[in-house]
């Protein structure tokens, strides 16, 4: 399903009026079943929204989710309000604050049985001159947030913009290819009640709500996927092969931000969050799979058959970049450094493990004298502390890297408003750089780094930074940061 905006009389910009209905509802997966899960308006993944810079979306959210647990903890670091949500645009260059991309709101459900159905409301403006391309949106309540993803609590947004003019961008049918990661035990999402909540819980991944869905491209035809990676706990490196051959996947786009042009990639990156747009041209007729590394099953197959399109559909040789690179020479100091990092049996049971955020600006301990690494508090977020001051245009220069030892092991950083510009990974420059407003961090020896370039822009307000691996989020792996005017 996908929602269109529609015009305000007497004014260029659009208004998008949007209702997003969450509640329990049986959805059925083809190629796996019907499952109950938290839903948007009934469907997996919830409906595709499509604005224009300069337009507004206008969302009413309607929480028709039981009333939540009467024993339910609500302090940190444990898992809470399970039945509570609110929005987040991830991605989108928007307000943190009020009504808009304010992930410190509560959409809770109501408070007993039989009690009417609560109605919030979101009017997130969409600035003029923001970029083109595909962003998505999710519930973000800390201690709520894995659990939902977990049932697919997503949906993508699209905004529409000069490289959908582009002649051969626009000749390619336009694919959104929406992957979601799904917890499930007997055909439901189990409660978060556990730090090994997900052991032992195989992950079901569907794209656009069905498992192993086929895609039919006819030889030489080119088509435009938005691959977004609403994963909450899986990274997923991509490639498209099939018996006799690959296909080669043109990057255009990286976390909603085009690139100057298209780069052939046989290997695509998507870290829990990441959305990146590519171009498919159909090669020879056969059956393509679009598998990940560590997921046993194909998370689509391309069907490539029926009449070639002669000559061959063309790709771009230039694209309009989507943001204009960051000056080094504009960076004021000092640096600021993010580590995540987790220390095992910190609390009793059942979420014994800290999972921080250290660095240049953790959050204090509660024992400075203390260990460290038995402190309650060292690292991990809390609501009232403010762990960066940002000012409204400067440009600064951060580094963010793991200190976990295990490859398969993923942290990826997300910050919340202002894309960043990643300019070194582990150390080696990018040439040319790439925007992101989600970097993966693999785990090893040493685990991987990124530093990058931010300009903090436009908007103040509070909100937050955070690892997207979302249950070591909601265990307190994220920190808040609040824009400021200068």
């Amino acid at each position: 399903m996908t929602a269109h905006r529609r015009p305000v009389p007497g004014r260029v910009p659009s208004v998008l009026e949007q209702v997003l209905d969450v509640r329990y509802a049986e959805v059925a997966l083809p190629g796996h079943g019907r499952v109950t899960v938290r839903a948007y308006n009934g469907a997996l993944p919830g409906p595709t929204l499509r604005v224009r810079a300069g337009d507004t979306l206008l969302l009413t959210h309607v929480n028709g989710l039981p009333p939540n647990p009467v024993h339910d903890h609500r302090g940190a670091p444990m898992a809470h309000r399970p039945n509570s949500f609110n929005l987040h645009t991830h991605g989108l260059h928007v307000s943190p604050s009020g009504h808009a991309d304010n992930v410190l709101r509560e959409f809770a459900p109501r408070a007993a049985d039989g009690d009417p159905e609560p109605r919030y409301t979101s009017a997130v403006h969409v600035p003029a001159g923001h970029p083109a391309g595909t962003y998505w949106y999710h519930p973000h309540l800390h201690g709520s947030t894995a659990e939902q993803l977990a049932g697919g609590m997503a949906g993508v947004i699209v905004v529409e913009g000069d490289v959908d003019e582009v002649p051969e961008v626009r000749a390619a049918a336009d694919v959104v290819v929406c992957v979601n990661e799904l917890k499930l035990r007997d055909g439901r999402v189990p409660p978060f009640t556990s730090g090994a909540w997900t052991a032992g819980v195989p992950s079901l991944f569907t794209v656009n709500g069905a498992v192993n869905p086929v895609l039919a491209l006819r030889p030489g035809e080119v088509q435009r996927w938005r691959l977004v990676g609403a994963t909450a706990f899986t990274a997923l490196k991509l490639q498209l092969a099939g018996a006799d051959g690959r296909l080669t996947m043109h990057r255009i786009a990286q976390d909603g931000v085009t690139l100057p042009a298209p780069v052939p990639a046989q290997l695509v990156e998507l870290a829990m969050g990441n959305r990146v747009d590519v171009l498919v041209r159909g090669a020879a007729p056969g059956r393509y799979e679009l598998r990940a590394e560590r997921v046993p099953q194909p998370l689509l197959t391309v069907e490539v058959a029926g009449p070639p399109v002669v000559p061959p559909m063309g790709l771009p040789s230039a694209l309009p970049p989507g943001r204009p690179f960051l000056d080094e020479r504009e960076v004021t100091g000092p640096d600021r450094e993010v580590l995540f990092h987790a220390d095992p049996n910190v609390f009793p049971q059942p979420f014994p493990d800290a999972f921080r955020v250290l660095g240049s600006h953790p959050t204090p301990p509660a024992h400075p004298d203390g260990d460290l690494r038995r402190d309650p508090a060292y690292g991990l977020y809390d609501p009232g502390y403010v762990n960066h001051v940002l000012p409204l245009g400067r440009t600064e220069r951060w580094t963010v890297r793991t200190g976990e030892t295990a490859p398969g092991f993923n942290h990826p950083f997300h910050l919340h408003t202002n894309p960043f510009l990643v300019t070194h990974r582990n150390g080696v420059r990018l040439d040319p750089p790439v925007w992101h407003d989600t970097v993966g961090l693999a785990g090893g020896t040493p685990g991987e780094s990124a530093t990058f370039l931010v300009r903090y822009e436009d908007f103040t307000g509070r909100t937050i930074a955070h690892c997207h691996h979302l249950h070591h989020e909601d265990l307190g792996m994220m920190q808040t940061v609040q824009y400021v005017d200068p």
